[in-house]
């Protein structure tokens, strides 16, 4: 295969590995191309159970136990057996894995702030999300790192941490804000994303650290993926 993914970690029951962007995760017939999949079913080696019928879940992902968009680069986790894969997958759903991630956004937030407003498929457009009624609850807090000036335009760096975990709750939970991330073909609006994708290729969001515990041995595990190049080119990053 083409492509080359870094790992951050890997032991017999899992694989931290550090996304590029670009790169969509799940195979699927609309998707041309190479994907994480691809490349987790041609380098990793799975333990699969003696039941084929328990294998079936764990088997179509290739052990990836979660999702982020493929524009979107940074943190994912593969599971290398069954029990992994379920067991990461619980503590996903408990809520029991901190996510971080960093984001450029348009404009000036307030310094620190929690975002609770539900998010669901817009009824007129199935393909996009929003904060809607009826929506599933979503809480994402978020702390401006530093704002600056590009261009003319008032830009700033976000450290973002969701409580949940909706399809796109980070883009558009700063869309509803007033705050849209930069390169957001979906959610920024088309006039402001076509001039973003004249200089950012792509919407400014990394998947920047997570911490969780091991599905073996308990162990409190915290791993993080540097931001990437593209970003860097954007702003200077102090921690």
């Amino acid at each position: 295969m083409s492509i080359e993914i870094p790992i951050l970690f890997e032991d017999n029951d899992l694989v931290v590995i550090n996304k590029p962007p670009g790169l969509v995760v799940n195979n699927a017939e609309s998707v041309k191309g190479e994907t994480v999949q691809d490349w987790a079913q041609s380098h990793l080696v799975f333990q699969l159970s003696d039941n084929p019928e328990e294998n079936s879940e764990f088997a179509s992902r290739a052990g990836i136990v979660h999702r982020i968009d493929k524009e979107t680069s940074g943190i994912l986790l593969i599971a290398k057996n069954l029990q992994s894969f379920y067991a990461l997958q619980a503590q996903f759903k408990e809520r029991g894995v901190e996510k971080t991630y960093l984001a450029i956004v348009h404009g000036k937030p307030p310094k620190e702030g929690d975002i609770n407003a539900p998010v669901g498929r817009l009824p007129w457009n199935r393909e996009r999300f929003g904060v809607v009624a009826g929506g599933k609850e979503s809480i994402t807090h978020y702390l401006v790192v530093n704002s600056f000036s590009k261009d003319n335009q008032e830009l700033s760096l976000v450290e973002v941490h969701p409580k949940t975990g909706r399809t796109h709750q980070i883009r558009v939970h700063f869309k509803y804000l007033g705050y849209p991330l930069l390169g957001d073909y979906l959610y920024a609006g088309r006039k402001t994303s076509r001039d973003d994708r004249e200089w950012a290729s792509r919407v400014m969001l990394h998947a920047w650290k997570i911490e969780f515990d091991h599905p073996s041995t308990q162990a409190h595990l915290a791993f993080e993926a540097p931001m990437p190049d593209d970003m860097k080119s954007i702003v200077q990053f102090t921690r």
